[in-house]
């Protein structure tokens, strides 16, 4: 967890302002509240998901290709990636509770903007917007919901915002995939509208009186500004690489020694300022510095993996956007219903044990698709990610629990802000190379097909034979088996894909044995702090 936990605990300045803000809630008001804070932290994660089955319907209506549409779900998770080292600072400043109903606010009208988009590079701006507004949501709501509790039903509280953070992904695909086939894709952010203004206007009511103590902090400006310049160098450089043609691009060189030289200038900066923005000593630790690694990679290869499937589904399997959110779907039912025993169980064990049970669980689940084929089932589809259902329910907790092990409690906040901002920005990296990996494994499965499968091949003249029986014509039947030669391609690449995923996963088992010992709960204990 972050800042915003110390910070909703943290002493009042006055016996008078104790009372009613220190005050667990009861009742309606509780209720009320809590269900208000549980929808910041849904709106957050369905936004980070709900974009993944409509890249292909909302790249068709403004005329780009599905590979660029990619730049809706990278820009959001970038931006908001960044946007997470300013979290803490923000909540010391200004207060949990302004700085949440702030940022809720925000991320509402940054929804807004969203749907009134016109062209890619509108929305593009409107998402990244989204993304850095939003960073606050989540661990404002956390420590908000652990604030109103009684200190008896804290469990309880973190149950509510595990819940909502396992649900978002299911309803995320489905219901974008339903919007886009149903209505059309700028609901899938103008639906936050009427949900993000109930939310803060709630919780301004009812929390207002409950403001944490503020003070004025000095901030790293440079710092900040030096993170925002190789980050989104990078970012750039690997969205547009592929079109570009990579490194035979002289505004793709560009861009890659502005990453590297502004990373360079960011770790000496960090390093040497009094009060840096992101506090790199932290990975002086051995678990901290292992568990971030783990965790980017792992939720890299899971976030890629999920941005894959749905385009793979839609663009070569005919699926619609609905059922292509369904398939994905069981994974988050189960998740939701193993996620309570999972936490019972790693409140006992050595959370290495529960971390590499998730990782083989996703390798799995990546290997069971690697097996798939161009006629599977929907049945067929859904069984792997039922098996990425039971990894889910362990794998965040458990890497949380390994990362912030020793860390001592005074530099908790500063940890979960680097870890999550470490996690954030490889996912936001693993949605953009996927893409591209994809398209060049594809290219060279198709002209390995070319090879195998010429034009005078007896197989080659029986299709087309059959075609021209059919009514086509000789052009109508090269283009039909083009297609079919490009579908077979790209599920080449896909199962490629899927099972080199399988395989990183599995190599990560090792470094969390490199990690000491620590208990599941610990971590989550320590955050509550």
């Amino acid at each position: 967890m972050t800042d915003v936990a110390r910070a909703a605990a943290a002493p009042r300045p006055s016996p008078a302002a104790a009372s009613a803000p220190g005050a667990p809630m009861t009742g309606a008001g509780l209720a009320i509240t809590a269900i208000a804070l549980a929808l910041g932290t849904f709106m957050q994660v369905l936004d980070s998901t709900i974009a993944n089955v409509s890249v292909p319907t909302i790249a068709g209506d403004l005329g780009v290709s599905a590979d660029q549409g990619t730049w809706v779900i990278t820009s959001f998770a970038v931006a908001n990636g960044v946007s997470v080292p300013l979290t803490g600072w923000l909540m010391m400043r200004y207060g949990v509770v302004k700085t949440f109903v702030a940022s809720v606010a925000l991320f509402t009208f940054a929804s807004f903007l969203c749907g009134i988009s016109w062209n890619l590079p509108s929305l593009i701006i409107f998402r990244v917007l989204q993304g850095a507004v939003s960073g606050p949501m989540i661990p404002g709501s956390q420590a908000l919901l652990i604030s109103i509790f009684p200190s008896d039903k804290r469990g309880q509280a973190l149950a509510i915002w595990s819940m909502t953070t396992l649900v978002a992904p299911i309803a995320g695909p489905v219901l974008g995939g339903y919007i886009s086939d149903n209505m059309s894709w700028p609901w899938i952010f103008l639906i936050n509208v009427p949900v993000g203004t109930v939310c803060a206007l709630l919780c301004w009511r009812n929390m207002k009186s409950r403001e944490t103590p503020t003070r004025k902090l000095p901030i790293d400006t440079t710092g900040f500004i030096l993170l925002l310049i190789w980050v989104g160098a990078l970012q750039i450089m690997l969205d547009t690489g592929k079109d570009a043609d990579w490194f035979s691009s002289t505004a793709i060189v560009v861009m890659i020694l502005v990453a590297l030289v502004g990373f360079a200038a960011w770790v000496i900066w960090e390093l040497t300022e009094k009060n840096p923005i992101v506090d790199l000593s932290l990975f002086r630790s051995r678990n901290f510095t292992l568990g971030c690694i783990i965790t980017c990679l792992g939720y890299g290869v899971f976030f890629g993996v999920n941005v894959l499937q749905p385009l793979w589904l839609q663009t070569h399997m005919n699926y619609i956007a609905t059922w292509a959110g369904l398939v994905a779907a069981p994974s988050g039912v189960v998740a939701v219903i193993l996620t309570p025993f999972a936490a019972q169980i790693m409140s006992r064990v050595d959370a290495r044990w529960t971390a590499s049970l998730s990782m083989l669980a996703f390798a799995a689940s990546f290997w069971m698709r690697s097996g798939y084929t161009s006629d599977a089932s929907f049945g067929a589809l859904v069984v792997p990610m039922l098996v990425q259902g039971v990894a889910m329910s362990t794998f965040f907790v458990s890497m949380i629990s390994i990362t912030l092990n020793g860390v001592p409690p005074s530099r908790i906040p500063a940890a979960t802000g680097l870890s999550n901002f470490t996690r954030l920005t490889a996912g936001g990296f693993a949605a953009a190379l996927t893409t591209t990996i994809w398209d060049r494994s594809e290219a060279v499965h198709q002209t390995r097909l070319a090879e195998v499968v010429g034009s005078t091949d007896p197989n080659w003249m029986k299709a087309m034979g059959g075609l021209s029986r059919a009514g086509m014509s000789l052009p109508q039947s090269v283009s039909a088996l083009t297609r079919q030669f490009v579908d077979q391609a790209y599920l080449l690449a896909t199962l490629d894909f899927f099972r080199a995923s399988a395989w990183i996963v599995i190599l990560l088992v090792p470094l969390i044995w490199l990690t000491k010992r620590s208990t599941g709960g610990g971590a989550g204990h320590a955050a509550a702090d």
